[in-house]
């Protein structure tokens, strides 16, 4: 047994073998009411196969909390989600877009929401994949998991998976997953109209 002391953990340090814990885990979800427990400044993203969670405010973002709103923080691969009344925070682990070409950024919102969503491969997903199916209905097989909310920008969804082994990676064609038990809650917390910004 070696006499050496055991070495201290640093705040960061602390809070980024915590993420990491809970993401290996699979946690579905982190929720915190009240106050923001982590402060920006003080946290740093876990570049490795899942999320980073650093956590954010949501005043730098929106002018109002009115419908709600949803922050996917895509470089630490977490969605944030407010409600309107400020009494829920929640933070989910995501899946986001393979590559800068595909990540749209921007302000959008929730314009309709499907529960056990069928799923179409766009055109440019058959181009780039031409075994893929032209359709696949809802059930186990689906990459859409067992819910989907659609965003104003054509083709653009957050919906759920079935294979969790891509939450926390850069994974998708374009959309932002979340595992199927995240995307359930997320669905009833969230409206049509609640508003989503991606940074």
């Amino acid at each position: 047994m070696s006499d050496r002391p055991i070495p201290r953990l640093g705040r960061r340090a602390f809070l980024a073998s915590t993420a990491a814990a809970a993401c290996a885990t699979a946690a579905p979800s982190w929720a915190q009411q009240g106050s923001d427990i982590f402060a920006e400044e003080d946290t740093e993203i876990v570049q490795r196969n899942i999320a980073g969670f650093r956590a954010h405010r949501w005043q730098p973002h929106f002018d109002t909390l009115r419908g709600g709103a949803i922050l996917v923080d895509t470089k630490a691969r977490s969605l944030h989600y407010w409600s309107e009344d400020e009494t829920v925070f929640k933070i989910y682990p995501t899946s986001v877009p393979l590559s800068p070409e595909l990540t749209r950024l921007g302000r959008t919102e929730v314009t309709q929401k499907v529960e056990g969503p069928s799923w179409r491969p766009t055109p440019s997903m058959i181009e780039r994949n031409p075994e893929w199916p032209p359709f696949v209905p809802p059930g186990p097989d689906n990459p859409m998991g067992t819910h989907a909310m659609h965003l104003s920008w054509r083709y653009y969804r957050i919906h759920g998976t079935h294979d969790v082994r891509k939450i926390g990676r850069q994974s998708s064609n374009g959309c932002i997953g979340l595992y199927n038990e995240d995307i359930q809650e997320l669905f009833a917390l969230s409206n049509v109209g609640t508003q989503v910004l991606l940074i």
